[in-house]
């Protein structure tokens, strides 16, 4: 079995769709006979953060970023 190597940009992009569909309330679903759920906000978030300031370090810059949720 060969895994693709994703890039930070697709990693990011990834992980926000899932965030999206979690906002706007796909945290759970069933598909047939299985139930599937997401990983929790929380996690998302940081996760999201890191590769943020990832992706500006390997551009070279030094920006930090912070989520709140105001929920």
């Amino acid at each position: 079995m060969t895994y693709k190597i994703r890039t930070l940009e697709e990693q990011l992009a990834s992980v926000q769709d899932a965030i999206e569909k979690i906002e706007s309330g796909a945290q759970e679903y069933q598909i047939g006979g299985r139930k599937l759920t997401r990983a929790d906000l929380a996690t998302l978030y940081a996760r999201e953060a890191a590769l943020r300031s990832a992706i500006a370090a390997q551009n070279g810059q030094n920006v930090s970023y912070a989520r709140m949720d105001m929920t």
